[in-house]
């Protein structure tokens, strides 16, 4: 149920995507209490781009879970997936966003059904 999705102009090799979405899904998983099983990563490279009227690297990043954050939690996360990917993919932390969206379980579906 949780999802991290990244949006970028750079177009990394698959290993290293391959790499840093492992990694991604085992930090959210962890950063949202929810087992690994139900997480889902994705990435999206070679997106045409701007941010601040500059066609520099930077990324959009999206995390959905059923469930509700909190204001703590979503500045550790911010702070934690931030740093991840600025290490990653070389982007500054100042040229990426991140939006966090809460999803009711009956509006999440999976396996046929929903969760809620």
């Amino acid at each position: 149920m949780p999802l991290i999705k990244l949006q970028t102009p750079l177009q990394p090799e698959p290993a290293a995507v391959e790499e840093l979405l492992k990694s991604l899904s085992a930090a959210l998983a962890k950063q949202v209490s929810k087992p690994e099983a139900y997480v889902m990563t994705a990435f999206e490279g070679g997106i045409p781009m701007t941010f601040g009227g500059s066609a520099d690297p930077c990324c959009y990043v999206e995390i959905k879970s059923v469930g509700q954050f909190s204001a703590e939690q979503t500045r550790a996360m911010s702070e934690f997936f931030c740093n991840a990917i600025e290490a990653a993919l070389g982007i500054p932390k100042k040229r990426i966003f991140i939006e966090f969206t809460e999803a009711k379980g009956y509006l999440w579906g999976w396996n046929g059904t929903t969760f809620g």
